[in-house]
Formats: C-alpha cells, structure tokens, sequence
C-alpha cells in the first residue's frame, strides 16, 4: 500500500505577514514601504522600553511580543491581539518577546480617520452600548477576519505593480473590519466631529505645529469650543497626560532630534522648541530620556554607530 506525505498545512495570516516581513527586513529597524501608510518593523532581541510616538493607527505583531506604555500603564500585544490607537500619543515601546531565530516582526498602519468617517456615516454597524472608551489606546482581539486582509496587504509588497489598484480597496476593507472589532467604541468616537475625542485630537494638530509657542489652557480649549475644565479632564484622560505635559513632550523630542540629525548644541537645541532657561531644560531632558542632553546624544551615536 503506497502513503503520503499528509499535504502541508496552509499558513495562518500572521504566519505569511510574518515571512513577508521577515524576507523584506534583513536587520532589525522600523521600515516605510510603498504602500502609503503602511510600515514594517523587526526587532532580533528583547529590547527596553524607548520613547516614541505613536500616530492613530493599528499595529500588529505577527510573530513575538511587544509592550506600550502609556502614562504608566502597559498594553501588552502580540499574535492574538493588536494594539490601536486612535491619537498622537506619547509613549514608550517595549519588546518583550524576540530572538534572533524567531524575530519580533510585523506591521503599523495608519488609521485614516476620514475613512472611518465615511464608514460609519454609511450605517450598517451593530449599535453597540454607548460607553466611555477611557486613554486614546486600546488591545483588541485579532480575529481571523482581521487579519486576512492584513496577510493580503502586506502580500503585495511582492506585488508592486498592483499596489495603486488594490491597496486602497484592502485598506477600506481593513477600516470596516475594524469597525467591527472589540475597538469600535474607540474607533467611533475619535470619527465623530462632534465628540470630545476629536476636538481633543484637533487640539493635538495645533499643539504639534505650536509646540514652541506660549500656550494658554483657556486658549486652547477655546479653539476646539470645550470649556478648560472639560478639555483639561478629557485631554488628560485619552493622552495619560496634561496638555503643557504633552506640549513638553514635543518640545523635548523636537530638541533631541535638532541635537541628534543637525547637530545642534542643546543651549541651541533649547531656545528654538521654546524654553527659555537652558538649566530647567537639562532638568527635563534628563527625567524624560534618562540622560543629560549631551550624554544621551552621545549614547545614540555610539548605538548607530554599533548597529
């Protein structure tokens, strides 16, 4: 009696991302690709927490483990859930599960937020309890019905040609699938114009192209027609922070880039995101990145150096 072999089981969406991924990134990084909006990331080790911002967006893991923090708060994501985000958020990024045999890899997609819009104008969603979705990031579950259409966007990588045709008909798709999922609370509210999550997110537009300037709160809240109490309780609730925390922030980020790509000296550095006294502005570069302005910036160059 003659046997076979049993026929190789297909491959799961995560696990064709993941091979795609893993053949388009030979070295651990954060990678655009040539489908607008959609981005690559290998990590090869365990990696410490680093600061960064997150965008509204959707990000998968196809393969290991990752860890946000939020305003102190972990969200803890891997193959069996995603982590989104529905504003610009300060942040730290974690990995918590990686090896140089089996990577952590997978994607981040940005949400776009007038496509949600339409979506949810269109109808045909479940109505769902009306509650309140707490910080702007949330862990969903990455159902199977979530992820083909990822599997599906990131195969045309392999396929450039047919990227301008079918990506934005899969990412429409992806967008309706997340209305769908355990986040379309969260996903809903920062799509209606008339919610306290958008206005919020309009005040975050402002405040990344006004970092360097003096903010008043009654100002701010004003330009997105909330009462500064109201704006101050909700901006704090979605962001883990305050809006002069976020506004630092910013400042604080946009001078280590200025130190660290055009090398600007930190006095420098200081007075063009805004602050006006070069000593408190060590003081909160230090607390925020662990470091002195020039030791950090040291400590980044010898790493890029190394890498």
């Amino acid at each position: 009696m003659t046997t076979y072999p049993a026929p190789a089981r297909p491959a799961s969406p995560a696990q064709s991302i993941a091979r795609i991924v893993e053949s388009h990134l030979p070295h651990t990084g954060d990678y655009g690709t040539a489908i607008p909006g959609l981005g690559l990331f290998r990590r090869n080790a365990i990696a410490a927490p680093v600061v960064c911002m997150v965008p509204p967006s959707i990000v998968l893991v196809a393969q290991g483990a990752k860890q946000m923090w939020v305003g102190g708060t972990g969200y803890p994501y891997d193959v069996s859930r995603f982590l989104v985000t529905s504003l610009d958020l300060p942040a730290n990024s974690e990995v918590t599960a990686a090896t140089a045999a089996q990577p952590c890899v997978g994607l981040t997609l940005k949400l776009d937020l007038r496509m949600l819009a339409e979506l949810v104008a269109q109808g045909g969603f479940p109505a769902g309890a009306a509650r309140p979705v707490g910080t702007g990031v949330g862990i969903g579950t990455a159902t199977p019905a979530l992820l083909d259409p990822f599997a599906r966007l990131v195969a045309l990588l392999e396929e450039p040609d047919a990227i301008p045709a079918l990506a934005p008909l899969i990412q429409r798709e992806i967008h309706y699938r997340l209305l769908l999922s355990d986040q379309a609370a969260r996903l809903r509210q920062i799509a209606s114009v008339d919610s306290h999550s958008h206005r919020v997110s309009r005040a975050i537009d402002w405040l990344k192209l006004h970092y360097a300037e003096a903010v008043r709160i009654e100002d701010l809240a004003a330009r997105v027609q909330m009462s500064a109490p109201t704006f101050h309780q909700h901006f704090r609730q979605l962001t883990a922070m305050s809006p002069l925390q976020y506004q630092k922030w910013l400042r604080l980020n946009e001078a280590r880039r200025l130190m660290l790509n055009e090398h600007a000296d930190a006095a420098s550095a200081a007075f063009k995101v805004g602050y006006e006294s070069p000593s408190q502005f060590s003081r909160e570069y230090g607390r925020l990145f662990g470091a002195p302005p020039k030791r950090d910036i040291a400590s980044l160059r010898s790493q890029d150096v190394a890498g």
